[in-house]
C-alpha cells in the first residue's frame, strides 16, 4: 500500500555535492518522520538525518554543516542534500518514513529500496 524510492544517487568527486530524493507513494494519511539513513560494507547502518512533521531535525555529527535534510509535506516527498561530500560518506542511503495511510490507525515504519552513493577521485 506503501511504497519509498530514493533516487539522485551516484559517483562524484571529493568536496563535490549531491541530492537525494525519496518519494512516497500510496494511501498515506501522514508522515510522522522521515529520515535517511547509510550503510558502508561490513559496517552497521546509521542515522544520518532525520526531519519530524514538524521540522524538527536532527543530524549525525559526521554529516552536520555538510547536510541537510527537508521535505515537501505535500508531495510526500523528502530530501537530502549532501554538500563537500568525502570518502567516507561512501555508502547505500536509504530512506525511512514512520508514517500511517488511509485504514490504518497505527504508525508504521517502511523503507525505499537504497541508492549508492560513492564518492571517490
Amino acid at each position: 500500500q506503501v511504497q519509498l524510492v530514493e533516487s539522485g544517487g551516484g559517483l562524484v568527486q571529493p568536496g563535490g555535492s549531491l541530492s537525494l530524493s525519496c518519494a512516497a507513494s500510496g494511501s498515506i494519511s501522514s508522515i510522522r518522520i522521515m529520515g535517511w539513513y547509510r550503510q558502508a560494507p561490513g559496517k552497521q547502518r546509521e542515522m544520518v538525518a532525520v526531519m519530524a512533521s514538524g521540522g524538527i531535525t536532527n543530524y549525525a555529527d559526521s554529516v552536520k554543516g555538510r547536510f541537510t535534510i527537508s521535505r515537501d509535506n505535500a508531495k510526500n516527498t523528502g530530501y537530502l542534500q549532501m554538500n563537500s561530500l568525502k570518502p567516507e560518506d561512501t555508502a547505500v542511503y536509504y530512506c525511512n518514513a514512520l508514517l500511517s495511510y488511509f485504514g490504518s490507525t497505527r504508525l508504521e515504519s517502511y523503507w525505499g529500496q537504497g541508492t549508492q552513493v560513492t564518492v571517490s577521485s
